[in-house]
């Protein structure tokens, strides 16, 4: 559905992603990790059309990005940022509604089905009751939320998220990452998501790139990337792994830094 093929980025004549190739299958949730600086957030940047890169390629469905015009990637693929701003008075039912401005010609009025959509993603995101309030009166995971219900009602095929509970207390990221995996699940919503938090990503993920400095260290499942072999080498930590047999994928205790 999604493939990567040996993109590079460039910024200020430094090379920030080198040679980067991975796929993401249909109704895959995906997520990318790395330490602080490696190059996560750039490469989701660079693969949604917000960054350009010079070398490689990025195939959606079978297309190249670079061919499509930016309604066209609109209509397939929303990504959001690590931190979302809407103007003070916006209420949250006006921000879910500028979801479906990709589906609309220039000046084109919302109609009944446009209405009908916004209805439901507020009702997905459970924000039905807070429709009318404004965006800034809102908590951080329920501003999340909002967000989310906004693409949500852009209806793609791919939700890209840039460290989505960056900012969250630890009820609203699992109240975050519940609502993503329920999308993922119930709406067979491919995900491509950016993360730091490791067990988080062996929680929610079906597989799991690694970004160091820049380039792919490995890829796979939870249980074939989060191995204390390579913890101690990404991020110069010591651990030990668990199973959770209700869960079976590994859970990470973090020890020592490595001298």
């Amino acid at each position: 559905m999604f493939t990567v093929d040996s993109i590079s980025v460039r910024y200020d004549q430094k090379t920030t992603i080198q040679d980067f190739s991975f796929s993401v299958e249909k109704g895959e949730v995906l997520s990318i990790i790395g330490p602080n600086g490696s190059g996560k957030s750039t490469l989701l940047k660079a693969i949604s059309g917000f960054t350009p890169y010079y070398k490689g390629t990025v195939m959606l469905e079978g297309t190249n990005i670079k061919s499509m015009k930016s309604k066209q990637i609109a209509q397939k693929m929303c990504m959001l940022s690590q931190k979302n701003q809407a103007p003070n008075d916006m209420s949250v039912k006006d921000l879910v509604s500028y979801g479906r401005f990709p589906h609309k010609r220039w000046f084109e009025k919302l109609n009944d089905e446009d209405m009908e959509i916004i209805d439901w993603a507020l009702s997905k995101t459970y924000l039905t009751e807070y429709q009318d309030r404004p965006v800034s009166s809102l908590s951080g995971g329920e501003s999340q939320r909002a967000w989310i219900a906004m693409a949500l009602a852009q209806s793609p095929k791919i939700l890209l998220l840039d460290e989505p509970t960056t900012y969250l207390d630890i009820s609203h990221q699992h109240e975050v990452l519940e609502l993503v995996r329920e999308l993922n699940s119930e709406m067979d919503m491919t995900v491509l998501m950016v993360l730091h938090d490791l067990n988080q990503a062996s929680q929610y993920s079906d597989r799991i790139v690694v970004v160091q400095s820049g380039e792919k260290a490995m890829q796979g499942t939870p249980k074939e990337v989060m191995t204390q072999e390579m913890i101690r080498s990404v991020y110069c930590m010591d651990c030990e792994i668990q199973y959770v047999q209700t869960e079976r994928k590994p859970r990470i205790h973090l020890l020592k830094k490595v001298k």
